[in-house]
């Protein structure tokens, strides 16, 4: 497998981890959309974009279920040699967020 296959490979099963997950803690998995960004060499960006419940229920209390998913997402990118960061926000952030981009 060559490198880039090899990142695909990680890529994908980090990818269907948090699709695993999400849908299993939201109540509208239908309007979940989880983007992938390539940073650099083995460094990824995961973006989860939910309804504002499902937002406030992914983070759970004190932030701590969303910790809890960050800390297996590391961990399983550790093992690849991957560095990952994960972002969790609603459909209005990443508006307001594409929004600022285009002024820039």
């Amino acid at each position: 497998m060559g490198k880039t296959a090899t990142m695909q490979a990680v890529t994908d099963r980090l990818r269907n981890f948090l699709q695993f997950v999400a849908v299993k803690l939201i109540d509208e998995p239908a309007k979940a959309q989880l983007k992938v960004a390539e940073l650099g060499p083995k460094k990824l960006r995961f973006k989860l974009i939910l309804a504002s419940e499902d937002v406030a229920m992914l983070i759970g209390r004190n932030g701590f279920t969303a910790s809890a998913i960050r800390s297996v997402l590391k961990a399983a990118a550790d093992k690849e040699g991957v560095q990952v960061n994960l972002q969790i926000h609603s459909h209005e952030e990443e508006a307001e967020f594409l929004a600022r981009d285009e002024l820039k």
